[in-house]
């Protein structure tokens, strides 16, 4: 077992309250935009998608950019919130970037796109952030943009476990916004350590007293792990393993209840013991109680990226690759981890951090040893066919 629990009170200069971007993951409807004068951009696309004079996005000066709530550096001043890395953007490069918060789900923002792209237009936006499945998924459809790299040269900082997913082992169509690690946490002043996930959904003295994620590939990645699969390459049998076994934590009353981000209120206020957990989310809990611990359980974690992405159609990809170039800057990058709390996947960024706040530096939820990547998976990309059935699957059991 891998115990992270670097933080037991607040850093200064980092965030200490609110929820992370997987608190909004479900329940919070899309906000406004972000950066000054932006409007808007829901995801309806039409014939033209702007003024550029070609997808290129050397023409104007315009970058609309589609993220999940609460997902960049905020700061107020003078009572007014301002987007310190957006706005040092905007100034350096002269790129007015229309800053939105749709995606609060990511069948929920494919459902409104696919239509869209399907009929080979514009959605409105020149990069949107999702999940590595549902980046996965589009690569799939060919319904998104190949990046030149020529335009980011500080892809190169990408750190190098990150570089090969299996769904894109070039990188040639995405590069992580933020990654994170899904394990286990648990309040040591009501149990033990639990290291495993076989701990988690069978010692009894947990039984009524957990939660796991309704999110499939978090939950069923974790058990494939625990009983000696690979979540990157499972067979269907050893998938029936997995789903027998939260079936039977399940009919044993061991598992509380199947959550979203709840898990973490419940957590925090001791109405459960221990339960399958996002780091970031951990990070916020641990300000407040230290008794709160994070660990890749033994048989490993999983890792998950949320992605920068370009549809086809998009009036201004060059600009969002100097956006993702921009963002690839150590400086950069690390102003805006020392804000969300999640894995930083940029090379270098560390270093800069710990020039401003060296215990945030030290948080190997926020840069991982590669000790600590080499116990993380990622989940393998499914086949439609795999996808109906293993999510049904699953909803029998989560509802």
């Amino acid at each position: 077992m891998t115990d992270l629990n670097p933080l037991s009170s607040p850093v200064s200069g980092v965030r200490p309250t609110g929820l992370s971007r997987r608190g909004f993951l479900r329940g919070v409807g899309a906000t406004g935009a972000a950066a000054a004068g932006a409007g808007l951009l829901a995801a309806c696309g039409s014939d033209e998608g702007g003024s550029d004079t070609g997808s290129s996005g050397n023409t104007d000066k315009i970058l609309n950019f589609a993220n999940w709530p609460l997902y960049i550096d905020t700061k107020r001043v003078s009572g007014t919130k301002t987007y310190p890395t957006l706005e040092r953007f905007q100034s350096d490069t002269g790129i007015q970037v229309n800053y939105t918060e749709p995606v609060n789900d990511n069948e929920e923002y494919f459902a409104k796109i696919r239509p869209i792209l399907a009929a080979d237009k514009d959605v409105g936006v020149d990069s949107f952030v999702l999940t590595d499945w549902m980046a996965s998924k589009l690569i799939n459809l060919t319904w998104l943009e190949k990046l030149d790299k020529a335009n980011i040269p500080n892809f190169d900082n990408l750190t190098t476990t990150l570089k090969s997913p299996t769904f894109d082992p070039n990188r040639d169509y995405s590069l992580p916004w933020q990654s994170g690690v899904t394990g286990i946490a648990y309040d040591s002043s009501l149990t033990g350590e639990v290291s495993s996930i076989t701990d988690l959904l069978t010692n009894p003295d947990l039984n009524g007293g957990i939660t796991v994620l309704k999110e499939m590939r978090d939950t069923m990645g974790l058990i494939l792990l625990d009983q000696g699969s690979n979540p990157a390459d499972f067979t269907a049998d050893e998938w029936a393993s997995a789903i027998a076994a939260l079936q039977a934590a399940k009919d044993s009353g061991q598992i509380r209840q199947f959550t979203g981000n709840n898990y973490a209120q419940l957590l925090a206020k001791g109405d459960i013991a221990a339960c399958i957990a996002w780091s970031g989310d951990v990070i916020q809990l641990q300000f407040d109680n230290p008794n709160i611990k994070f660990v890749i359980p033994d048989a490993g974690g999983m890792l998950w990226s949320d992605n920068m992405l370009v549809p086809i159609n998009a009036q201004h990809k060059a600009n969002a690759e100097t956006w993702m170039n921009y963002y690839y800057d150590p400086v950069n990058a690390a102003e805006l981890a020392a804000w969300v709390n999640y894995i930083c996947p940029v090379d270098g960024a560390q270093e800069e951090l710990a020039k401003t706040q060296p215990k945030l530096a030290e948080n190997p939820l926020i840069f991982p040893s590669q000790d600590d990547y080499a116990l993380l998976s990622i989940f393998r990309a499914l086949t439609d066919d795999e996808e109906t059935q293993f999510a049904a699957e699953y909803q029998d059991i989560a509802v």
